[in-house]
């Protein structure tokens, strides 16, 4: 017996629908932090939204790679977790070259993040974002016989 039980009309809500789902809801962060960005020249936003968006897409990489290895996800769906990943640790390279290129400011407030980024972040929303939604099209296409 479980602890929680989902009722019967939530049955298809699984940890992996729950996880690429939500990985679709990061994508769409990534893409509003991009635009925050813009609006500021580069600079970081003192905005409480811009702040908790970067702590989750942050905190995003670690359940992603806890996702790769624990949830059952069929073959196309492990393409999320392995994108993010891959996007994390090539933005974090990618970031500190363009970074050292203009040169490391002396603190956070005088951090510009370089256009070139924001370009790779937002562009990587888009794609990430369509492929999560693919991935829930493709493989929840049962649900759509519930009315049947």
């Amino acid at each position: 017996m479980s602890f929680f039980t989902l009722p019967p009309f939530l049955e298809w809500l699984t940890p992996e629908v729950a996880y690429v789902s939500l990985s679709a809801f990061i994508a769409l962060l990534i893409w509003l932090e991009g635009q925050m960005l813009k609006k500021s020249a580069g600079k970081l936003p003192e905005s409480k939204l811009f702040h908790v968006s970067s702590l989750l897409d942050t905190f995003w990489f670690f359940i992603s790679v806890l996702a790769f290895y624990y949830f059952d996800l069929n073959p196309l769906a492990l393409a999320v977790p392995a994108a993010y990943g891959i996007y994390t640790v090539f933005g974090w390279v990618y970031g500190t070259r363009l970074l050292k290129r203009q040169g490391m400011p002396d603190s956070p407030k005088e951090l510009v993040i370089p256009n070139k980024y924001i370009a790779y972040s937002q562009s990587f929303a888009l794609i990430f974002f369509a492929l999560c939604v693919f991935v829930l099209v493709t493989t929840s296409l049962p649900l759509l016989s519930l009315t049947a």
